[in-house]
Order: C-alpha cells, then structure tokens, then sequence
C-alpha cells in the first residue's frame, strides 16, 4: 500500500526532477512533517539501509539495537550464525525486548509479561502457558523480522519489503570505489568502540548531500582547523585542485576524491607499517592505484549511510594519522537528526595504531569534533530557516548549479577507468544533485529507486 501525499507535495514532486537539473531545490523538504512521514514510508521502508558491521557482533548471541527509518530493530547473529534483524516489539502487548544498546543474550525476554524469544526470533516461552494459553501455538507468534539482511564486506544492510534487488545490484558499480576502503587489506576491516551518537537539530539529508562531496565548504568553515594545524590543506584546503574529482550518478550513490600526483604514494596518511598491509588483491590495477594516490573521500551510500577516509592529528605538536569512519544520519522527526560514527581500522593493524587512529577520529569527527562542531552549527541553521512561513510563502530555492555547463568549467572525464559520471574537479555539485535526483524518484515511485 502506497503513502499518500497531498496536493501541495505531490506538486513540488512533480516538478522537483526538473528543478534540479536546472540546479533549483526547495528549502522547506529541508523541515516539512509531511515530507518527513513520506520519506519513513517510501524510502527507508522500501530501500536497503545500513544497520551494522559484522565484527560488532562476532559471536552467536551478540547484538546490538539499530534503527531503520524509525523503526527500533535488534541486529543479532543466532545460535546457528545468521545475522537477523529482529522487530524490537513483543507479540503480545507490543512492548520493548530489548533495552540495552548492544549485548550477548541467550533469549530475549519481555519485561512486560515474560514472553521469551530465542535469538532467531521464535516464540520459546510464556509464563502459565499450560492454564492461560493451553492451545496457543508458539510457532506463530515470533518476534517479526525485516525480510532481507545481507551482507557486503562486512557491512551488515536490512530491508523492510522482500522486493528490493539483492544487495550487490543495489550498490551497483559503486561497489568500485567501496571496495578501495573495504578489500585493500587480507584481513579486512573492524569496528573500534562503539558508534558514537548525538542528536543535532537539522534534518537527515543535510548528512547526507554534504559528505555526498561538498568540498566547497571546506576552506570556508572549518578554515579555523587548518589555520592551527589540526588538518592538513591537502585534504580540507581549497578545493578546485587538479587531483580533485567528483563521482555523480553511480547506481544512485556519489563519492568526491582527493589525490596526489600520479606516482606518488600516501594512502589516505596511514603510517608506513599500516600502509605496508595493503595490498591489490582483489582490486584492479586502477583500484590500488587510487587508494595509494588518495588523501581523502567522502560519499554517500543513498539513503543515509556515509563514509569519510581522511589524514588529521588530534594535536598540532603530533604526527597525523588516518582513519575511515562511516556515518550515519538517522532521521528522528522533521529538522531532527541522531548522528552515528564509527570508526574502523585494518583488522591486521597493531593494537597502537587502533588506538591512537580512534583518537585522531574522534578528535575530529565526534560529538566533540573539531570539524563536527562546525557542521552541525550550519545543517541547524537550514532546518530553522526551512521551517519559515516567510521562505515558505516566497517559495524560496536555494542554489545547487555549480558543475552545470552554463555555470562552470567542470568536464566529464572521458578516461577515467572506474564507473559513474566522474567529474575533473570538485568545484561542482553534481554529488549532491545525484543525491536529490534519487531521492525525487524514490519519493515520486513510492518505491525503491
């Protein structure tokens, strides 16, 4: 069953798709409680989302309590190892099973009345059965599940309908550049900590179109870092350099890319020890070669999940570092977001180097975060202003034109070995209309892109 929409949204979407190839979108989807009802329904319910790393839960009965959309699911491998996502709602008065964030657990076990799951979500135990419920049959009241889990290098993605592609079509040939974060090691890639979380009063897409490659802002808000050695120029300077690259429209995800010359070698900062663990292996030629030249990518993973791989020190009197940290915005009402990050590191890595790139992220990309702060001050400024009657009334648009031929020198590159629209500079915000444009044809299909 479709999520109706009204009159005045089914307008604008309408016409958004042309909006935004004339590089034109309307400031109040940025805080809009209509909008925000439609995107729980036909985006988050009808598309893959992220919901955990494998290495979060290594261990039969480990879980950890993720969200999709609004919808509070617990993550957990079952006594026989298969990752499932539970609906966190008891089948008999719908309360919670699950308080905690993340744990080990035998059987999940409502506090409300005592009905008992066992970690594959079958109903195992109801207290008085024998007097109370002599005929119910167990078997037909376990716990819902989401339909689909799969799994992609580690990330652990769930979706709410069967009818979604597999997991692997849906990520399409961005696999080509997730894959340059994800393969570059024998052992893969852990998660250290737990994510952190906070809330910011702006909305999810702002989250997401930003580190979809926004490299426009870099030398303007977070100029301050710079200016006191806490990130290196080559990754947060001006942007518009030779090296610098935009990936738009792959299968509906985007990603911008910072290198250095050809024939150089930096890896993203990494540390010549943790550098030396890298190596091709599953990667083209052309794969390694744009890990060894990268400095630093963001992208966006439509609809919410994030990445960032990037140098930077915790302290202008220490050596940098790198780190790669995925994000995620979870929407939590109309202009409100809860931020999650977790940062993961080379499984192969020394326990040193764990350490002290968890601090040189978290220094940076946190609650705490030198570039963190920044960010969050500017998304809650677009929420406020969306919420406006007065933008509202004048129908105010706000402007994502640079990279569009009449706006810009930004060429399409001919020769560019992996897949998308790759752009030869990130002076333009093709990123961030890819983000747009699927996020249209999902709302306007009310089905998945």
């Amino acid at each position: 069953m479709h999520a109706t929409a009204s009159p005045r949204v089914d307008s604008m979407l309408g016409t958004l798709s042309a909006s935004i190839a004339k590089g034109r979108l309307p400031l109040w989807i940025y805080n809009d409680a209509e909008v925000f009802r439609l995107e729980m329904e036909r985006i988050f319910a009808r598309n893959w989302v992220f919901v955990a790393h494998e290495s979060e839960i290594p261990r039969n009965g480990d879980y950890v309590s993720r969200p999709i959309g609004q919808d509070p699911f617990i993550i957990v491998r079952g006594e026989d190892g298969k990752i499932r996502a539970l609906f966190d709602s008891c089948r008999h008065r719908g309360a919670r099973i699950c308080p905690s964030d993340q744990g080990n657990a035998q059987t999940f076990f409502c506090p409300y009345h005592g009905w008992s799951y066992t970690t594959a979500g079958a109903l195992e135990a109801v207290p008085a059965k024998t007097t109370a419920y002599q005929h119910l049959n167990l078997a037909d009241w376990g716990l819902l599940q989401a339909p689909r889990v799969e799994i992609y290098r580690g990330l652990v993605f769930a979706a709410l309908t069967e009818d979604v592609p597999a997991l692997t079509d849906y990520l399409g040939d961005y696999r080509w550049y997730l894959d340059t974060h994800l393969a570059l090691t024998e052992g893969g890639l852990e998660v250290v900590g737990t994510p952190h979380r906070w809330h910011i009063d702006a909305d999810w897409k702002s989250g997401a179109e930003n580190f979809s490659g926004d490299s426009y802002h870099t030398q303007t808000l977070h100029q301050s870092i710079m200016r006191i050695g806490l990130a290196p120029k080559a990754a947060a300077g001006a942007s518009g350099g030779v090296n610098d690259i935009h990936v738009t429209e792959c299968s509906g995800h985007a990603t911008s890319i910072r290198r250095t010359d050809p024939g150089t070698s930096h890896f993203w900062g990494y540390p010549k020890d943790v550098a030396a663990l890298f190596r091709q292996g599953e990667l083209s030629a052309a794969q390694f070669e744009l890990a060894q030249r990268s400095v630093v990518h963001t992208g966006t993973v439509f609809p919410n999940l994030s990445l960032i791989h990037i140098g930077g020190t915790d302290s202008a009197d220490k050596p940098n570092s790198a780190y790669f940290s995925l994000r995620q915005w979870q929407p939590r009402a109309p202009g409100q977001l809860e931020a999650w990050s977790w940062v993961l590191v080379p499984k192969d890595a020394s326990a040193e180097f764990k350490a002290r790139s968890y601090k040189v992220a978290v220094a940076n990309f946190s609650p705490s975060g030198n570039f963190e702060q920044d960010d969050s001050v500017t998304w809650s400024g677009v929420a406020r202003s969306a919420q406006s009657v007065f933008a509202r009334n004048s129908d105010m648009h706000l402007n994502y034109q640079m990279g569009l031929p009449e706006m810009s020198t930004a060429r399409l590159m001919k020769d560019w070995p992996g897949p998308g629209a790759v752009y030869d500079t990130n002076l333009e915000e093709g990123v961030q209309r890819t983000f747009f444009n699927h996020w249209c044809r999902a709302m306007r299909a009310g089905a998945r892109i």
